[in-house]
């Protein structure tokens, strides 16, 4: 009887992992075979070498964090505003989040990475698009508030403040009521 080989996928969710939680830096094959308990001649098997390593993390951090939100919110519909905060909380949710953080960190210092989050962040901006231009015939104005959409996800894990005795949810519901055009707390009608 031979070895279990371990799976593929599980070498790139242990280099996601360490991508996460320490930058590029931390993925090395040798730290990624211990935390797996496994040697690392298996790597090879499915890797050519740390670069494809990494080539495929990112691949499945965009099919993850793009094609899958899509089919998700596609699958369970709603109205446009839903299928927004739909997909800005899988897109950022506690799995996704420190990943796609780490990747940002990571375009900062590597133009493939960068032009790889161009193209992501591209689609997430397509889908804004699309959603608020159902409720919003302004061109600029559909770009302005997908765009405030967007830094309102991404920017938010950036800031350390207190909220006047509100949760940073409670605030962050408001906020994305009034980009979303809906009206706020216990109002009538549109903005």
């Amino acid at each position: 009887m031979g070895a279990t080989r371990t799976p593929r996928g599980k070498w790139i969710d242990e280099g996601l992992r360490a991508l996460a939680e320490g930058g590029p830096d931390a993925v090395r094959i040798e730290a990624l075979a211990k935390a797996l308990g496994v040697t690392k001649g298996g790597f090879y098997g499915y890797f050519a070498d740390r670069d494809a390593l990494l080539e495929a993390m990112l691949d499945t951090w965009e099919r993850d964090s793009v094609d899958a939100v899509l089919d998700r919110v596609a699958y369970e519909g709603g109205d446009a505003r839903t299928q927004i905060v739909r997909a800005g909380a899988l897109t950022l949710s506690p799995e996704l989040l420190p990943i796609d953080l780490a990747v940002r960190d990571w375009a900062r210092r590597d133009e493939a990475v960068a032009a790889r989050l161009r193209r992501v962040d591209g689609r997430r901006m397509d889908l804004l698009r699309e959603k608020i231009g159902t409720f919003c015939s302004d061109p600029d104005e559909v770009e302005a508030r997908s765009l405030l959409a967007f830094c309102l996800r991404i920017g938010e894990q950036f800031l350390a403040v207190e909220h006047g005795g509100r949760t940073r949810e409670e605030v962050r519901t408001l906020a994305a009521d009034l980009v979303l055009k809906r009206p706020p707390y216990g109002a009538e009608g549109e903005c």
